[in-house]
């Protein structure tokens, strides 16, 4: 019990939390979310803070209306307040997994700046962070993947702006399960976490416990650790990216303009932030071959004609790769 409730004491100092705010716990009913719940209850009552939970319902299964009203119930015996349950609507695009995902962020947003929430507390924990990894290894993806999920984060691009707090990082799911039980406090084992349709459950149940037999125990831990190093390494790569992007990114009306010379004299590692930054203006998530293609118009210059390119036309002109939308950009989109 004491290693959670440290775990979110330590996360809400580095956070900077000040009296009086508002900090709301995403909460499912499950043992990791739960005893977030209850920690940040317990330590924010200790630090004058207010602690409420929002509760998403995601419809999926016929018994989660009951779940969710029976863990609002929990919550609110607790002293959280104020405690929401919110029915969301999944759609299909990326899968179920993806989908959902969505929609709870997006719900979890929408009650932080409508109830003024300071921060959105999430209770990912070491065996979570262990998954994704792997996960994103398995995908062939960069360092945002292999970092993984990080303790504290920031959407100044999403709107509403929103900072999510993980303090369980650094925690197993059994420790979870037994704050629970020490607590008394009887947490709800979602059925979708034992569906081998879902590929985060195979790499769960399966492919985690094949790597263990494999090579000895501590995998999980091992994932996570490396998670937490390359973690450093990005958050150093993407400041020195931003350096650079306002340094050489002009932002117009409905154009960017970067300086091809500045751009060229750039590490591959942080000319690709700066390019990923300037197409993400105009919307959307880019792909590394629309970088690697724009890119080329940078360092294998012949003349080429304009790029079209979802949302955005790319064109070099003498010195300067011109980004253009028909879309007026917002203010302060760099």
């Amino acid at each position: 019990m004491a290693d959670v409730r440290r775990a979110v004491r330590e996360t809400l100092e580095r956070f900077g939390v000040q009296p009086g705010d508002l900090l709301l716990v995403a909460c499912s009913g499950g043992a990791d979310s739960l005893a977030l719940a209850a920690a940040t209850q317990f330590e924010g009552s200790r630090a004058g803070l207010r602690v409420g939970a929002v509760i998403v319902e995601h419809g999926l299964q016929a018994q989660t209306t009951a779940v969710a009203k029976a863990t609002a119930a929990k919550l609110a015996v607790m002293g959280l307040n104020p405690v929401e349950v919110v029915p969301v609507s999944v759609g299909t695009d990326g899968g179920t997994e993806a989908a959902a995902r969505d929609a709870r962020y997006q719900a979890l947003r929408a009650r932080a700046a409508a109830l003024g929430a300071r921060a959105v507390l999430l209770g990912h924990t070491l065996n979570d962070q262990a998954e994704t990894v792997l996960l994103g290894l398995g995908r062939g993806s960069g360092l945002k993947s292999i970092a993984g999920m990080a303790e504290v984060t920031h959407e100044p691009a999403v709107t509403p702006t929103t900072s999510w707090l993980r303090p369980l990082l650094a925690i197993e799911r059994a420790t979870t399960e037994a704050f629970c039980l020490d607590s008394g406090l009887e947490f709800w084992s979602d059925p979708h976490n034992a569906d081998d349709s879902f590929a985060r459950v195979r790499v769960r149940n399966s492919a985690l416990p094949a790597i263990e037999a494999a090579i000895g125990p501590g995998v999980a831990q091992a994932l996570a650790k490396t998670a937490s190093l390359v973690q450093a390494d990005l958050d150093y790569l993407e400041g020195q990216a931003q350096l650079e992007i306002k340094r050489i990114v002009k932002v117009g009306a409905t154009a960017v303009t970067i300086a091809v010379q500045e751009l060229e004299g750039l590490h591959p590692a942080i000319g690709g932030r700066v390019i990923h930054h300037a197409l993400g203006i105009f919307g959307g998530s880019p792909s590394k071959i629309h970088v690697d293609e724009v890119l080329q118009l940078v360092l294998n210059w012949h003349g080429q004609k304009e790029l079209t390119l979802p949302g955005v036309r790319v064109v070099r002109q003498g010195d300067d790769l011109t980004l253009k939308s028909s879309k007026t950009l917002r203010p302060g989109a760099c």
